[in-house]
């Protein structure tokens, strides 16, 4: 059980990196913490909320379901930044 949320937070850093990372450049260091306060804030959220979904899926999961999640994962996750929508057009 522990190895399964292990692996699912691996998961998450390797998707939330390709949604929140700059193309062409490392993360920064703040972008860093903040993916790591988030996995660490949202890891009982995981679990419950988008449990068996890996990566960018995983990631995608837990914005959706932001409002069921607890509040210190709210809190880390506002913290991390969003993807820009396409511009219309």
């Amino acid at each position: 059980m522990k190895l399964t949320i292990a692996l699912a937070l691996a998961a998450l850093t390797i998707g939330g990196s390709a949604l929140a990372q700059p193309p062409g450049g490392p993360p920064s260091p703040e972008m860093q913490a903040a993916r790591q306060a988030m996995m660490q804030a949202c890891s009982a959220d995981l679990k419950t909320l988008c449990d068996g979904k890996q990566g960018r899926e995983m990631m995608m999961c837990l914005r959706e379901n932001e409002a069921k999640a607890s509040q210190p994962c709210k809190d880390a996750l506002a913290k991390l930044p969003r993807r820009q929508p396409p511009p219309a057009g």
